[in-house]
Order: C-alpha cells, then sequence, then structure tokens
C-alpha cells in the first residue's frame, strides 16, 4: 500500500492487518463490551456467557475484569491465549490492511472513529511525559502486572481503547467520510443487550489513508499547536489524549518495554490497536466523576476549612438546583465544589487553588485525608441522583463536581500533565467499547 511512510513514523501511527471474523460468525455474539465494566456486577458476565454459549465470541480471548482477583484466575488466563491460537488455526479470521472506520450508534448518538495502529515508542505514561501519546490520568502501576499476564504471550490484541485528538474543524476524517459509501463494508449488525449499532468500513484507498496522516499532522505543526493552545512555540505537541482504557495501554506499552530488547524494533508488539476519535464528536460526553466518603468523623468539614485556610469559605442554605448551578458555573477565580452532608446542602468555594482543575484540588485533599483515617473508605460515583442517595445516608459526605470541558481538555493535559484519577467519563458502562478487531502481537 502506498503511503507516506515519513508522515506516519512523524506521528505514530501504523496502518494496521486487522483481523475480523469471516461471513459465518454471528457477531452480534462475537463482540462484548470492555473487560473493565460490569466489574462490581459479575451476573452481568454470566449473562453474557450463557448468551455467547458455544459460539465464536471475543468473550473467550479477554479476562473480565471482575475475575482478575479469582482464585483460577491463571487458569482463566491460560484459556483466553489458547482460544487465540485455536481461532487462529481453525480460519476464524479474515485478514484486512488499512484502517477500519467504525460508526457506533448508543443512546441515540452515533459515534465515530477510526481503527489505527499507535507506536508505543511515541507514548509514555509516566507523569510529566511529553510524548506525543499521553495519559490523560494518573497510571496507577499496581494495576499493570495482572494486566500484562494477560498480554505477555497472548499471540492477539483486542482492543478497546480509545484515544482522542483535538480537531475541532473535524478535516482528519473529512475525505474519508466523504468516500464512506463507496468503502467496503466490514460489519454491519446490532450489539448484544441492546448496546446498539456497530459498522465498520475499510479504508484502504491511498488517498484517503494519506488524507488522514497529513490531517493529524496538520494539527501538530509547531506554529499552528503553539498558537491554537496559547503556548510557547516549541512546546512538545500532544497529539493523542488517553480516553479510555489509559491502563490497557500502558499495559501494552509495558509488555513492549519487556519484549524489545530481545526482539529489535521492528517487531508487531510495538504497536498497539487502537480507535481514534474526535475529541469534538457530538456523541463524546464527558461526565463528571463525583465523589462519595462513608464513615466519616463528624468534624470533616472543620479539617477541611482547616486545611485550606484562609481561601476557603463555606455557603450554606442553597437548594440543590442552586448548588449544581453554582458548581457548573467555575469562574478563573475561584474553584466551587458541592458538598452534601446528609440532608445539609455546602457549597465550597476556593481561592488561590493548587491545581487548574476543582477535582485535582479536592482528591489532593481526599488522599490525604484517607491515608490518616483508615476506617473512612472513598466510592466513585455516576449520577447525580445515585450521589445524593449515597451522601444522605448517616456517615457519609458526597461532593458533587463539574465535568471537565471539552475546550480545556488539551490544554489542561499539556499544562498540567495527567489529571487526577476518576476526573472524568465518557458515557455510561453499555456505551462502552465493544471487543471486535483483532491485531497480531505475536508469532
Amino acid at each position: 500500500m502506498g503511503f507516506p511512510m515519513n508522515l506516519s513514523k512523524k506521528i505514530g501511527v501504523k496502518i494496521p492487518q486487522v483481523l475480523l471474523p469471516n461471513r459465518s460468525i454471528d457477531l452480534t455474539r462475537w463482540a462484548v463490551i470492555a473487560c473493565d465494566q460490569f466489574t462490581s456486577q459479575p451476573e452481568y458476565w454470566e449473562q453474557v456467557d450463557a448468551f455467547v454459549g458455544d459460539a465464536p465470541s471475543t468473550l473467550r480471548m479477554i479476562l473480565p475484569e471482575v475475575w482478575l482477583n479469582s482464585p483460577n484466575v491463571q487458569d482463566r488466563i491460560q484459556a483466553t491465549q489458547q482460544a487465540m491460537r485455536e481461532y487462529l488455526q481453525v480460519g476464524i479470521f479474515d485478514a484486512h490492511d488499512g484502517f477500519v472506520l467504525v460508526e457506533r450508534e448508543h443512546s441515540s448518538q452515533t459515534q465515530t472513529g477510526l481503527m489505527v495502529a499507535l507506536d508505543l515508542e511515541t507514548y509514555d505514561y509516566n507523569k510529566g511525559s511529553q510524548t506525543l501519546i499521553r495519559a490523560t490520568e494518573g497510571t496507577i502501576l499496581d494495576r499493570l502486572p495482572p494486566r500484562m499476564q494477560v498480554r505477555r504471550g497472548a499471540p492477539l490484541e483486542l482492543p478497546h481503547i480509545l484515544v482522542l485528538y483535538d480537531d475541532p474543524q473535524f478535516k482528519v476524517l473529512e475525505t474519508v467520510l466523504e468516500a464512506k459509501a463507496r468503502l467496503p463494508l466490514c460489519y454491519d449488525f446490532e450489539l448484544m443487550f441492546g448496546s446498539g449499532h456497530l459498522q465498520g468500513r475499510l479504508v484502504a484507498e491511498p488517498e484517503l489513508v494519506s488524507s488522514v496522516l497529513s490531517e493529524l499532522a496538520a494539527l501538530i505543526e509547531p506554529s499552528a499547536f503553539a498558537a491554537k493552545y496559547q503556548l510557547k512555540e516549541g512546546t512538545p505537541p500532544l497529539l493523542f489524549a488517553m480516553g479510555d482504557g489509559n491502563h490497557s495501554l500502558a499495559t501494552a506499552k509495558a509488555v513492549w518495554e519487556e519484549l524489545k530488547p530481545s526482539v529489535g524494533m521492528d517487531h508487531p508488539a510495538r504497536y498497539a490497536l487502537v480507535e481514534i476519535v474526535n475529541l469534538h464528536d457530538p456523541a463524546i460526553i464527558f461526565e463528571a466523576i463525583h465523589r462519595v466518603l462513608f464513615n466519616v468523623q463528624t468534624d470533616f468539614l472543620q479539617q477541611l476549612e482547616n486545611a485550606f485556610a484562609p481561601d476557603i469559605q463555606f455557603i450554606c442554605g442553597l437548594t440543590f438546583e442552586q448548588l449544581t448551578k453554582a458548581v457548573l458555573n467555575q469562574d478563573a477565580h475561584t474553584q466551587r465544589i458541592g458538598c452534601i452532608v446528609g440532608s445539609d446542602l455546602v457549597l465550597i468555594e476556593l481561592t488561590n487553588p493548587s491545581h487548574n482543575l476543582p477535582v485535582g484540588s479536592l482528591q489532593e485533599y481526599l488522599d490525604k485525608y484517607l491515608a490518616s483515617h483508615p476506617e473512612t473508605r472513598i466510592d466513585y460515583v455516576h449520577g447525580d441522583d445515585t450521589m445524593r442517595e449515597l451522601s444522605a445516608q448517616s456517615g457519609n459526605i458526597g461532593f458533587f463536581l463539574p465535568p471537565i470541558s471539552k475546550d480545556s481538555f488539551f490544554k489542561t493535559v499539556i499544562v498540567d500533565g495527567a489529571l487526577p484519577r476518576k476526573t472524568f467519563s465518557m458515557g455510561h458502562a453499555k456505551d462502552k467499547r465493544f471487543y471486535m478487531e483483532c491485531r497480531r502481537i505475536n508469532g
């Protein structure tokens, strides 16, 4: 395939060989949701198992993280890798060289992305990274070893990783979408359990591939990049920021670093298959992740005040609507956090904060508090109603936080580095990426 190799290397993107199940496979049973979903609901995965039955399925090639700490986890890992080898041997897959245009209908919206292979040499998950691809939340290194066991020695990778690029003019996929009607259809089917519709088309025409690569490169042209984010020219560019699957890409990187000394630089494990999506896609919605503390001491607010004094103020007597409105209307000088203690609603205002985002200022304090109060635990909660319900219970305190703005997302990562953990969520559990495509990484 003809495409600009130098350009491809410059932006850390490789045209992958994608393996897809042949036309005899029931795709609704083949595709299953990301392994890091429903981690507290084993009944969901038991339902998936029953639905799949004996049909070929990505379920047999992944380890749902609900089972990550099970006594037979090693047997489960071995079974996933054996299933990969068997599927390869019996000819389940057809190989396709090119990008895949992915359209996922969910929650009444259609999300459009592109399957590409990213060069792990252009990615670093460590704090302070200046690479083209960067983590958007702090990577918890303790989470990597069990996930590395799953990938280490596996002949295939199955991605649920979603990576964002910042293209407000929608130029990267413009020519591809104009040519959509003539692109070969790879798959087109309904996902299980009412999770939406998935369609994929092969993007292999050299002119379309070149257009994608050129437009991605244009996003990090030095002068334009500096002007876009009001940065000093020469600031190391950020092209791709993690959306979903931060620890999965970190796992791929860690395994590649293990392999590299013995296999050299020209090896398939150097790359990771991911879906890249425009940050400005209307289907990409950033939702806040709230905090709830359980078994909290009664003097918590006093301790909070002491920690932030004199740059903190409590405002009481607000309705929930007034509280949420104040939190959602942040300004440049004051950070606002909603606090719920039983039936009491408190607006916390912080001046001269230590972090660019309210969640960062709060999380820094909560980490210290939890370290010195082992009897207290924290949960990260999606949805206002759930947060209010939990916060109203005796001994609990909830914190209502604003979602991060799309307009500030990339600049925040560039200037401040990775965001505090659990800063944002992209959609609900059933809207997360389903496994569909595979790629060889060994053998």
